[in-house]
């Protein structure tokens, strides 16, 4: 199994544990991510964004207003005002050794480990879009993402991911 940590940083030599600003209540752990969910990392850390993918279990409605004009089964939406910050950012991928590391979230494909990690490699990532778009993700922008979150909150898509969204337009908490 490949697990990943992303970053902006180029030269990170050890990962320590630590605990995150938003998960007070767990012990200092490192976290990553495994591949089939990797893509959902191609961004700046900090780029909030809406993430949903096509499941047998979405009404027709929602099919039709969510997936009707794509054939992608993966479907990212960004604020606009990211957009050349995403073009130009490098990201570095990080291939964590998996051994120490436990399933935190299955649906999101997260993994945590309580012991200081040393990657076992690193390879720079240019050309973001570039490589969503190779995995047949369909990338859409907006200028604000809150309808889209409030339309996916009330929808029957389950499988939907809103990362960073406190660095969305309007976020009020």
């Amino acid at each position: 199994m490949n697990l990943f940590h992303f970053s902006e940083e180029s030269g990170i030599e050890v990962f320590v544990p630590r605990v995150k600003e938003n998960r007070r209540d767990m012990p200092p752990v490192v976290w990553a991510i495994d591949d089939a969910h990797a893509f959902t990392f191609y961004f700046p850390r900090d780029c909030p964004r809406v993430v949903y993918t096509k499941t047998n279990d979405i009404s027709d409605e929602d099919h039709e207003k969510f997936f009707g004009l794509t054939s992608s089964d993966i479907v990212i939406t960004v604020e606009t005002d990211w957009y050349e910050r995403i073009k130009h950012t490098t990201l570095y991928r990080y291939k964590m050794p998996s051994d120490t590391f436990q399933l935190f979230d299955a649906y999101a494909g997260y993994y945590i480990s309580p012991q200081t990690i040393i990657p076992e490699e690193v390879e720079p990532l240019t050309n973001l879009l570039d490589l969503l778009m190779l995995l047949n993700i369909e990338v859409r922008f907006t200028p604000n993402l809150h309808p889209l979150k409030n339309a996916i909150l009330n929808s029957t898509i389950t499988d939907f991911g809103m990362h960073r969204f406190a660095n969305a337009k309007g976020f009020n908490g």
